[in-house]
């Protein structure tokens, strides 16, 4: 096996690595992206239950509350 032949496997062998890489950085990306989406819809979600809850008084302003004795 000459020097050149040594070199161009080692160069495929790299072309191969960074392509399994580029893939599995692609699907992450897929991944995290849609955990942002649902991450978004959560806190909406939350937003209006919090939103809900306090108009039916089911929940106190945390500012409107005297402080505990301790303090």
């Amino acid at each position: 096996m000459s020097v050149s032949d040594d070199v161009s496997e080692r160069i495929d062998k790299l072309e191969v690595r960074i392509a399994f890489q580029d893939r599995t950085i692609e699907e992450l990306n897929a991944v995290v992206t849609e955990q942002w989406r649902v991450i978004d819809a959560l806190r909406s979600k939350l937003q209006l239950l919090e939103d809900h809850a306090r108009a039916a008084s089911l929940i106190a302003d945390p500012r409107s509350e005297p402080p505990p004795p301790h303090y």
